[in-house]
């Protein structure tokens, strides 16, 4: 990773012809793209770094370079090397319209930021569209009967398949081929995003713009509003739904000269939601049941969730009767349970305490009534303490926490913590338990301890939403560290 760090900071200083101020990594998503932000004076930029997907990197900034001459909400692109394995974009923050849902849930400015997304979104897919060159596309030009089918069996191999539910695979198929066929007799011919949610809406200054849309191709009008409004993760109220989804036909069908019919575009639209769920479940099958990555793991019930109420509430206008029966037998509330992540409530008792601490002072006691708890020894991970540019700061610097990412074992250390951790605190959750006490050790308690124990106080408020109380001993006394 060091390497690819010094790769990106020469190719980014190149073309600022100056010193990079600074260079901070961002998190990945589900992908293997890696962001950096960097300051070149008083601006700021996202590079990515892509080497090992050319053609990814050229579906992004050809589309990129199209729509943003036809003034659509995107990111412009500003500079690329000869090979396209890195590329600089404007920087628009790190907010996105799903930070938004998840800081202020369902308000007023929440609603009227995705409609200003719809009335984007409609602009991106129909002027977008015109004069795109598709050939850029990364698998295929459009998103005809054979992309749907291939989603459907992506679904099949990896969810249904790994629930290991029963099925008559001739009768399944049947129905994937009538699904199939319907949703192709909807026009076909804009740009569709293929993941259009709202983790890829950024907002800044109250306005959107789209991001991450090398998927794209060309197909139904559809596809990108139910994913947009049957994000699982978001949850939207299903009244919004509704309104939304009228707002986005009205937007859509005004730049086509009012020639859609409501209900033709509505019968469709239930049919892509369909398969857009599917899809879905098909990536967390995937990305969560077989490479066991956790985030994905925790999203299956989201989306199980939405699928009953959809089979409780909408009606495909065909008859598909063995993907229904497996339909049934996905969201019954024995399979949600299984992936489903215990949550604190508000009155839940347990307290997760952690601490970061310095081995020279020993291991701190624990008051906790029920004793115990977890110690971790962070000396086997690399020590920025041990260079001059670190002695001065702690775990909560920024270039620390560089140090430790990606130049050190922390990364996979943690992930081994968090394992450990998840099961006590789920279960401490269950049994009500008052409190759980977690420290973290280091030479100095400077740098690795307090960087550690930060992580994981995250990590356990974003998947349990458990009460933490956090301290840093070293920190507290030499009055270091602020919050």
């Amino acid at each position: 990773m060091e390497d690819v760090i010094n790769e990106v900071k020469l190719f980014f200083e190149q073309w600022t012809k100056q010193p990079a101020g600074a260079l901070y990594t961002l998190k990945q998503a589900g992908s293997n793209r890696q962001y950096f932000r960097g300051l070149a004076g008083a601006h700021s930029y996202i590079i990515t770094s892509n080497p090992n997907n050319i053609p990814e990197n050229n579906a992004f900034i050809a589309f990129a370079r199209h729509f943003y001459s036809k003034q659509l909400a995107v990111p412009e692109i500003l500079h690329t090397d000869g090979n396209k394995t890195m590329y600089v974009q404007t920087d628009f923050g790190d907010i996105s319209l799903f930070d938004i849902i998840k800081e202020e849930g369902y308000s007023a400015r929440a609603k009227e930021l995705y409609r200003k997304a719809f009335a984007q979104l409609a602009r991106l897919q129909v002027k977008g569209g015109e004069g795109l060159d598709y050939n850029n596309c990364i698998a295929t030009k459009s998103f005809d009967k054979q992309a749907i089918y291939s989603d459907l069996l992506y679904f099949l191999y990896y969810f249904v398949r790994a629930l290991d539910l029963p099925y008559d695979k001739n009768l399944l198929l049947n129905d994937f081929e009538l699904l199939s066929s319907y949703l192709m007799q909807e026009e076909a011919k804009y740009f569709m995003h293929r993941d259009c949610q709202s983790r890829n809406v950024m907002i800044k200054d109250e306005r959107v713009y789209f991001i991450d849309f090398q998927g794209g191709m060309q197909g139904a009008l559809q596809y990108d509003a139910a994913s947009m409004l049957w994000q699982a993760r978001a949850a939207l109220p299903h009244e919004w739904k509704e309104e939304l989804v009228s707002y986005y036909f009205e937007k859509v069908n005004e730049l086509l000269g009012n020639r859609l019919d409501k209900k033709d575009f509505l019968d469709s639209y239930d049919g892509f939601v369909l398969i857009r769920m599917l899809q879905t479940l098909g990536a967390y099958g995937f990305r969560g049941l077989f490479e066991r990555k956790q985030h994905f793991i925790t999203s299956i019930p989201f989306a199980l969730k939405q699928l009953r109420w959809f089979l409780e509430n909408k009606k495909i206008p065909i008859r598909l009767p063995e993907l229904q029966k497996v339909l049934w037998h996905i969201v019954d509330d024995r399979i949600i349970e299984r992936y489903e992540t215990v949550k604190a409530a508000p009155d839940t008792s347990l307290v997760v305490h952690i601490n970061s601490f310095s081995y020279r002072n020993g291991i701190p006691e624990s008051n906790d009534s029920n004793g115990g708890g977890f110690v971790f020894d962070c000396r086997g991970i690399f020590n920025p303490g041990r260079f001059e540019a670190y002695k001065q700061l702690t775990g909560r610097d920024k270039e620390v926490q560089e140090f430790l990412l990606h130049k050190s074992e922390m990364p996979a250390f943690l992930q081994y913590v968090y394992g450990i951790v998840d099961i006590s605190v789920s279960d401490y959750i269950k049994r009500n338990f008052d409190s759980l006490a977690v420290s973290f050790g280091c030479t100095g308690g400077q740098h690795r301890s307090v960087f550690a124990a930060d992580s994981l106080a995250k990590h356990l408020q974003e998947k349990f939403g458990v009460k933490i109380a956090l301290h840093h001993l070293v920190q507290e006394e030499k009055n270091w560290v602020n919050g």
